[in-house]
């Protein structure tokens, strides 16, 4: 991607961001809805916006539900805050990179040592493979 598109997607996340936090009251959005990343295609003319929602599955479908019927309002905001030729037409996904960072964090955590005592100048345990 170019340093234009770049800054172009990242001008899209600030102001979806803005008008997602400020103007759309709809209930489905009470969980935590952030907005992860946009990504435009190269003319412009759409993007993928992805969002994380803290919460469950059912919270997350709901999110995302509200999000796609305030889609036309969105777009006609971004319109209004951005000077662009064409506004582009957005899709909204669902980011799962934050629950999968998440579930890898779990993971290291549960097979993690439990004695904390060995530090790099103390000798490894020695680990062999015999049958």
């Amino acid at each position: 991607m170019s340093r234009r598109t770049d800054r172009i997607n990242e001008q899209l996340r600030e102001e979806i961001s803005t008008v997602l936090a400020r103007q759309i009251k709809d209930p489905r959005l009470n969980a935590v809805v952030s907005i992860t990343r946009v990504q435009s295609s190269s003319d412009l003319r759409s993007a993928r916006v992805y969002i994380s929602v803290l919460g469950n599955d059912k919270q997350r479908k709901e999110a995302l539900e509200g999000l796609q019927s305030a889609a036309s309002f969105m777009r006609r905001e971004i319109r209004n805050r951005i000077n662009m030729k064409h506004t582009p037409f957005m899709t909204y996904l669902l980011d799962d990179s934050l629950q999968e960072a998440d579930q890898v964090t779990r993971l290291l955590n549960y097979v993690k040592p439990d004695d904390e005592s060995v530090t790099e100048d103390s000798p490894a345990p020695n680990v062999s493979s015999d049958n």
